[in-house]
């Protein structure tokens, strides 16, 4: 009888150990879900993001379950934010929903760690402070990707002009606009303005307009300067410009801008620097003043 309890807890430590890593292998796994006619969009889109995302994958129904709520509580926030994932270059299958909502599980996942370490520090009160910290972290995460978004823009508006030129000189030697755009897109294929115009190649590919593929563009990045380029170069399409003409009053244009961005940012370097020098101004008084008045002081008090 002795013997038999050891073997029969080694056999359930082992079928346990089994039960465990069984759950986790299917949990993890990105086997395809089963699709059905009305929704095989969602359910292909679902997919890729269970492939391309090992977070989302394994915490699935809570995502899923955030995502209801930041569609009801956040109506006006979520568009944005997937304009942004867009902008951002993030994979295109994630709703604004969903992303908040990963940022929003990364937070929640976070919490426990805040509430051990503030509790370990301050006691009860460190409740709050880690209540504090989970918010800021989903908000820091929220401003991550405004940054990243913004930041992305700015690298393609940087670039954008070299990739027209590419396309006017490609279209006077005589090449169509697919083949131009399609060398284009391979030059800077390493770039995001190369992978932004790779998607208008592909959209063209599959039989969109020239006029649809450019909204979809000025839709994805929904800046400024770029809704403005890209209305003009669709408005001279439709009245029938050339397209190169087009092509290099824009890069033209876009030079213009940034020669305009350039003196703005200096123009403003100077009131940006005035409180740091009178900082500078006011140490190197104390520092120099300061052992004469300290020597007034103490002779006074000596006396």
């Amino acid at each position: 009888m002795e013997q038999i309890w050891p073997a029969v807890s080694s056999l359930l430590v082992g079928f346990g150990a089994f039960a465990l890593l069984r759950t986790l292998f299917v949990t993890l796994a990105s086997d395809d879900l089963d699709q059905d006619d009305s929704w095989r969009y969602d359910i292909n889109r679902i997919n890729q993001l269970r492939k391309i995302s090992p977070l989302y994958r394994t915490f699935q129904p809570l995502v899923d379950l955030l995502a209801r709520i930041n569609r009801k509580f956040f109506p006006d926030s979520v568009p944005e934010i997937s304009r942004q994932v867009q902008a951002a270059g993030l994979p295109r299958y994630w709703t604004g929903a969903e992303y908040l909502a990963r940022c929003e599980l990364i937070a929640i996942l976070l919490a426990p760690l805040y509430v051990y370490l503030c509790v370990e520090m301050m006691g009860s009160a460190g409740l709050v402070l880690a209540s504090v910290l989970t918010i800021m972290t989903a908000w820091l995460l929220r401003r991550r990707l405004a940054s990243r978004a913004a930041w992305r823009l700015l690298v393609i508006k940087r670039r954008l002009p070299f990739l027209l030129d590419l396309l006017t000189l490609l279209m006077e030697a005589g090449s169509t606009f697919l083949q131009a755009l399609e060398d284009a897109v391979e030059e800077f294929s390493d770039h995001p303005a190369g992978e932004e115009f790779g998607r208008v190649l592909a959209e063209l590919s599959m039989g969109k307009s020239r006029t649809d593929a450019l909204e979809s563009l000025r839709a994805r990045l929904h800046d400024d300067e770029i809704t403005s380029i890209v209305g003009s170069i669709i408005q001279g399409e439709q009245l029938g410009t050339p397209l190169a003409l087009l092509f290099r009053t824009q890069a033209d244009v876009l030079r213009i801008k940034r020669t305009q961005r350039a003196e703005t940012i200096a123009g403003e370097a100077g009131v940006k620097m005035l409180l740091p020098t009178i900082l500078v101004m006011a140490a190197t008084v104390i520092v120099i003043l300061g052992p004469f008045l300290l020597g007034f002081i103490y002779s006074d008090f000596m006396v």
